[in-house]
């Protein structure tokens, strides 16, 4: 997620592996306020939401994913909490003309079946304007998970062909 953001930035990365690439966290969070970016921030960074709160601690307790997930980014964003998390979220992206400025050959890796961020890839890949491939890994390889789960060697392999590609010319 951060990859292609330092890549953006960083004119000496020479390439980049976005492996799920992820052009934008918070369209998962906005569709909670409207669709409205702004208008989630507003909410999600309130010193005091205690229905926002209710809601996502109602959705945790019936969804395993939303469970892990509110959990751990509260715990790696260092938030605290889901609404916190969710915050930060929003600020996680590429659009704007960021992925634009990616100068360097990248690998653009989907998932098949990624159940957080299927159609991530592919944003990310239409807005690339630099030398670029895409990898999609699907179910009949064992490669359709989140990150490849259950074929993370042949992804790995898959992606180290294309790094001595990118590297020999």
């Amino acid at each position: 997620m951060l990859a292609p953001r330092a890549a953006a930035f960083e004119p000496r990365i020479r390439a980049l592996i976005a492996l799920d690439g992820i052009y934008d966290m918070g369209v998962k969070t906005l569709p909670m306020f409207g669709g409205q970016r702004e208008v989630a921030r507003r909410v999600l960074t309130a010193p005091s939401a205690p229905d926002i709160d209710k809601a996502l601690a109602q959705m945790a307790a019936h969804d395993a994913q939303a469970r892990w997930a509110f959990g751990h980014g509260a715990w790696v964003t260092g938030k605290g909490t889901a609404r916190g998390y969710l915050s930060t979220l929003l600020d996680y992206h590429v659009a704007d003309g960021v992925a634009e400025r990616i100068q360097c050959p990248t690998l653009v890796c989907a998932a098949a079946n990624d159940m957080f961020f299927k159609g991530q890839p592919e944003m990310l890949y239409a807005h690339l304007t630099c030398p670029k491939t895409f990898l999609a890994l699907d179910d009949t390889l064992g490669a359709g998970a989140h990150c490849h789960a259950g074929a993370q060697r042949l992804a790995m392999a898959r992606i180290g062909d294309w790094l001595d590609t990118t590297f020999a010319v």
